[in-house]
């Protein structure tokens, strides 16, 4: 199977100055990663080339793109999105605000997942058939439940859920999550993660993005530190989560501890 991931060499500008220098990552199928990271490292430039809004530089201008996904250098997006799914906070917050003020119900926002669309509409033709693999989608995040409650009736936890049934209903071999459990309670936080780590035993490779180290599930296999644009580690969580390695990352002096399969950071005095 080919990689997940393949970064050879890339280099992101913005104004003149890059954001990105001279990145290669190769991340494989079935190999969970968090990429973490403190505000400013480089995440939101990252997250930009794998949703294929930023085309990086290559190091050979002569030579192949520095980036492929799945094994592929050009994608049809609709496609790419069917395989390699991708759920941000700011999709959450376009769904709620597009959708005539947030009242679609979660079925109708999962099954739009086959549509490519923010919803569906009267000139869709959804099958039955669609309709259960909307439902099933739900199921798989624990929010069957929501199926009939409208988006601007649900929590911020149970929005996020239904958005990650409408990347899955296509059951695609990549979740890829930006900072997913960003205005969650921690009741809430502990289980979308809980979904996400049953969703990676399924199968799903997971890819979270993030600079919260508690989003780090317990199936991670590797963890990529990421500081002022460049790779600062790239190895196993117990390796990577260290108060040594990210205190150099985040230029604090931290404590960390592990409790239930997950990371957790605070301040030293």
């Amino acid at each position: 199977m080919p990689p997940v991931l393949e970064l050879t060499h890339a280099t992101v500008l913005r104004g003149g100055t890059p954001v990105l220098h001279d990145l290669s990552l190769r991340i494989e199928q079935g190999e969970h990663t968090a990429i973490l990271g403190p505000n400013g490292a480089g995440k939101t430039s990252l997250m930009r080339v794998l949703t294929l809004d930023d085309r990086p530089r290559a190091r050979d201008v002569d030579g192949p793109p520095p980036l492929r996904l799945l094994g592929r250098h050009t994608w049809d997006l609709t496609e790419l999105r069917a395989r390699f799914a991708v759920v941000t906070g700011d999709l959450d917050q376009r769904f709620g605000l597009e959708m005539s003020g947030g009242r679609v119900p979660g079925i109708d926002v999962a099954t739009s997942g086959l549509l490519g669309s923010h919803g569906v509409f009267f000139h869709h033709d959804v099958t039955p058939e669609m309709r259960q693999q909307g439902l099933d989608a739900l199921a798989r995040v624990d929010a069957g439940h929501l199926a009939a409650k409208p988006l601007n009736q649900m929590s911020t936890g149970e929005r996020r859920r239904v958005l990650i049934a409408r990347a899955l209903v296509t059951r695609p071999e990549v979740l890829l999550l930006d900072e997913p459990t960003t205005g969650l309670d921690f009741v809430a936080r502990q289980q979308f993660m809980e979904s996400v780590g049953r969703l990676a035993r399924e199968g799903t490779t997971i890819l979270i993005v993030t600079h919260h180290i508690e989003e780090v599930i317990p199936e991670t296999r590797r963890v990529v530190l990421l500081a002022n644009g460049r790779i600062a580690f790239d190895g196993p969580p117990a390796v990577a989560l260290t108060p040594e390695r990210l205190g150099a990352v985040y230029g604090a002096r931290l404590e960390v501890e592990k409790s239930g399969g997950y990371y957790h950071v605070r301040m030293k005095a």
